[in-house]
């Protein structure tokens, strides 16, 4: 399973951008749908997360501006960024979470999408 995440780019503060992740195929018994980020010279850390019931969750520092959603049917994550600030500027990575055979856990990860806040 391969996820291809899509959707960053240049914005000004206070802009918007909506990314967008798509499996290329169905994953089964999905636990989680996610997005990270990851700074340069600062660890990744977790934006916004997603649960197969809907119960989503917010890092701090996003809370009341990032949106998080799914689309089952068409495999798909997304993320609503709005007013942007420059302290957003990252690679976005997109994450999704699975119950594996024997209770393993299986993440799969995007490649990256870059956004970048700036005047």
């Amino acid at each position: 399973v391969q996820l291809q995440a899509s959707g960053g780019g240049l914005v000004q503060p206070g802009g918007s951008l909506r990314l967008s992740c798509t499996a290329s195929r169905r994953i089964p018994a999905i636990n989680a749908l996610g997005w990270y980020r990851q700074a340069p010279g600062r660890p990744r850390e977790l934006v916004a997360v997603i649960t197969s019931s809907d119960r989503t969750n917010y890092a701090d520092s996003v809370k009341g501006r990032f949106t998080i959603s799914r689309d089952s049917a068409k495999n798909s994550v997304y993320l609503q960024l709005n007013n942007l600030k420059p302290e957003d500027t990252a690679v976005y990575y997109c994450n999704m979470e699975a119950w594996g055979s024997g209770g393993m856990v299986n993440n799969y990860w995007g490649q990256g999408t870059l956004v970048t806040v700036s005047s």
